[in-house]
């Protein structure tokens, strides 16, 4: 046969979407599930636009998720994220990905992998590329997860069912620690940049915090227009690399890898719009943020990312502390980016050394087809 066809679920998780499988579909080998991800997803594409494959053209449309029985005594079931990079052969498994975390407590109700009663349920995920706990919370009706719901989310059209996700203990995921330096700000020098302040901050995914001014820019930028200024780009990847070496990704800046750490410029609670064009007031959110993820502008912020700021927000003396506003009574963090506003919570402690409890968030989810996808028999 030309093509071979494998049991698979496409589903949106959030502001992201991506081709879910359970584990006992693929191949053993990581290296064949890796050739079968890129044939999926339609990579390498160099248009940019995977239109041979299931992939989007953008990162947060190209991404798998592999779900299973739990390896870990503390979870239901295992789930391992993929990023299936757009231009190039290659699955990246160094980060989570907290949008499409939210699609797993509903594949694993919806296929039988947890048998969940109807009404609020809990499902315990080990997300493998952390080693961390998740813990999904959500509807449940007629033995399947509910979709139907008024919670709306930035960058996603219409209302959905809300799923809680609970990231327990979210700090030092494949760093060190919450601040794998030590210190709340750190001093480097950058060649075309020259020295800058940095906060080094791993909390559910590790990221560089940058002043957006340090940068020569407003911080209220449109993805297209931060990719448009000169040099930008360019400098903020090399802050990244350098800022990797110091966080323990690895020995020198070409070997830091693309998912991890994501840098982020930050700017204090002012005037924006979205990419829709609706307007949004300092006295909406706490910080403003562009973050790049998988050398791209981002249209909106990883989730991982957000949680992150939230945490990083409430550590005293760090770049996004001195830049926000101060937070709701219950720590609520409200994140300003590009497609609107994303509310993330934390429980956040000093005992000796920053402690970071947990990181809250709520998204939604939706099975968008099931089936089977097609790849080189």
């Amino acid at each position: 046969m030309s093509q071979k066809f494998v049991p698979a679920v496409f589903m949106r998780g959030g502001s992201s979407k991506g081709v879910v499988f359970h584990e006992r579909d693929l191949p053993a080998d990581r290296a064949e599930r890796d050739r079968l991800f890129l044939d999926v997803l339609g990579t390498p594409d160099p248009y940019g636009r995977q239109l041979n494959g299931m992939g989007g053209g953008i990162s947060s449309l190209s991404k798998v998720a592999i779900i299973g029985p739990s390896t870990h005594p503390d979870a239901d079931v295992d789930y391992t994220f993929g990023q299936v990079v757009v231009d190039r052969p290659l699955v990246d498994y160094g980060a989570n990905c907290g949008n499409l975390s939210s699609v797993v407590g509903p594949f694993a109700v919806d296929t039988g992998l947890v048998e969940a009663a109807d009404g609020e349920v809990l499902v315990r995920i080990h997300n493998t590329n952390t080693r961390k706990i998740i813990h999904a919370r959500f509807d449940v009706k007629d033995g399947k997860a509910v979709t139907k719901g008024d919670f709306a989310i930035a960058g996603v059209a219409g209302t959905a069912a809300r799923i809680r996700l609970d990231f327990l203990d979210p700090g030092g995921t494949v760093t060190p620690g919450l601040l794998p330096t030590g210190n709340v700000v750190d001093r480097i020098t950058v060649d075309g940049v020259g020295e800058m302040e940095v906060s080094l901050i791993d909390a559910s995914n590790p990221v560089v915090y940058v002043r957006a001014s340090d940068l020569s820019i407003e911080g209220t930028e449109s993805p297209d227009e931060i990719e448009a200024v000169p040099g930008l780009m360019a400098k903020l990847d090399r802050i990244r690399r350098q800022a990797g070496v110091m966080m323990g990704l690895a020995a020198t800046p070409d070997a830091v890898g693309l998912s991890n750490p994501k840098i982020a410029m930050v700017v204090q609670p002012t005037l924006f719009r979205t990419l829709d064009g609706e307007a949004f007031e300092p006295a909406t959110h706490e910080i403003g943020v562009r973050m790049l993820s998988m050398e791209r502008a981002h249209r909106a912020v990883t989730l991982t990312g957000a949680m992150c700021v939230g945490v990083a927000c409430r550590i005293e003396g760090t770049v996004p502390n001195l830049l926000a506003s101060p937070p709701a009574a219950d720590g609520e963090i409200r994140v300003g980016n590009p497609s609107g506003v994303v509310s993330v919570g934390s429980e956040i402690r000093y005992d000796g050394g920053w402690i970071a409890d947990s990181a809250v968030v709520f998204r939604t989810a939706r099975t968008l087809m099931t089936g089977a996808v097609a790849v080189p028999g």
